[in-house]
């Protein structure tokens, strides 16, 4: 078990990782009375150490963990790497590169939909992960030697949950395919908040450009209010009397807090204040800026018996590939491909030999579905001419 406490610890643990061909990652953080991830720890490990980061003890520079995160020459291997790079992206305002996770290489690998950690650990690297301290809190000190140990079994058991994937995926020539899907990970914009456009995640009752307005101008308030004193927007203000607020556009202070649940506390405090001078902002837009509502998703017209035959085609050829279905396509874009667009990421690179061409010479009436006993195969229409 080792635990680092100091700066010249990390220091000395991260140097001779510099050099290693991947290190494996993970963290324990807060968010539920923040709106920013608290970082409490971090987890390394290499191809033969491993040691769990005090982020939070009293001195520690965290900057040779950055630099290590930082080093094009390390692969960064995660599980579900999502809320872990938006940490490290916060904190270095770059996210780590190269990157591998192996929750989509589990899915490329057929091991499942969304494979937990533990279930890859139990499976490959043979080992029982104890969840125990898994909702602890991580922002207390001192941690126990159970959440030291816990922590710690995820990055040394990842290690061999890496190089297992990593060799199926070699054998079966689709490393590329993981490389194709770090795409959204890799983008900075995936772990930005832009307060301009906290509104169109809401849903308004009304459709009229000046409630838009209203909504926009004080969604983007809470947003910036709630990163500037690092609470949970909901806790500053909730969705409804957002929603509420934009639909009514209180004109004063007594109408604001007349929005329910609200109170005359926050409305005559200073948070109903600048609300107040938000709804005004919106208020005084001329017309030419007022925003618009997200243009509705086009109607498609696909037959549901289409769309049927193309989810069994899909069930059928990922079974054969042995890849996730929903990595190869989701419900949408099944709608979209039977609905008749072309223009679809199913129809490009390895989805479309997996499934894409199949499921276009399917709809074009090239191919055709038929039960083998209880299994579904398909059968190539041959053309007869008049």
């Amino acid at each position: 078990m080792k635990l680092i406490t100091t700066t010249d610890e990390l220091a000395a643990f991260c140097k001779p990782l510099a050099e290693a061909e991947f290190v494996a990652v993970d963290t324990e953080f807060m968010r539920e009375r923040t709106y920013w991830p608290k970082l409490c720890l971090a987890q390394v490990a290499g191809p033969e150490d491993a040691a769990a980061i005090d982020t939070l003890a009293d001195g520690i520079d965290l900057a040779p963990l950055d630099e290590l995160m930082a080093n094009p020459k390390v692969l960064k291997v995660f599980h579900a790497a999502r809320q872990d790079l938006e940490i490290f992206y916060l904190r270095m305002t770059k996210v780590p590169q190269p990157l591998f996770d192996t929750q989509v290489a589990a899915m490329v690998c057929g091991h499942g939909e969304a494979a937990s950690y533990e279930s890859l650990a139990t499976k490959l690297a043979k080992a029982k992960i104890d969840k125990s301290s898994r909702f602890t809190d991580w922002s207390r000190r001192p941690l126990s030697e159970r959440q030291i140990t816990y922590a710690l079994s995820d990055v040394t058991h990842l290690r061999v949950v890496y190089e297992k994937l990593r060799l199926q995926l070699e054998k079966s020539g689709r490393l590329p395919w993981i490389t194709e899907e770090m795409a959204v990970l890799n983008d900075p914009a995936t772990y930005r908040a832009d307060p301009e456009q906290a509104w169109r995640r809401l849903k308004p009752r009304g459709s009229s450009p000046r409630l838009l307005a209203i909504l926009k101008e004080s969604a983007a308030w809470r947003e910036r209010t709630a990163q500037r004193i690092d609470i949970p927007r909901q806790r500053l203000l909730r969705d409804e009397q957002l929603l509420e607020i934009a639909s009514h556009a209180p004109k004063s202070i007594e109408e604001l807090a007349m929005t329910r649940g609200l109170g005359r506390g926050f409305a005559e405090g200073w948070q109903g204040r600048e609300l107040m001078e938000a709804i005004e902002r919106a208020r005084s837009l001329p017309e030419s800026e007022l925003p618009a509502r997200d243009k509705p998703t086009e109607q498609l017209r696909a037959q549901g018996a289409v769309v049927d035959l193309l989810r069994t085609l899909l069930r059928l050829k990922a079974e054969q590939a042995g890849v996730a279905g929903r990595l190869v396509a989701g419900a949408d874009e099944l709608d979209r491909l039977a609905a008749g667009k072309r223009d679809l990421p199913v129809l490009k690179g390895w989805r479309r030999e997996v499934f894409g061409a199949d499921a276009v010479d399917l709809i074009e009436g090239r191919l055709a579905l038929a039960l083998a006993g209880d299994q579904a195969r398909l059968i190539p229409v041959t053309a007869t001419g008049g």
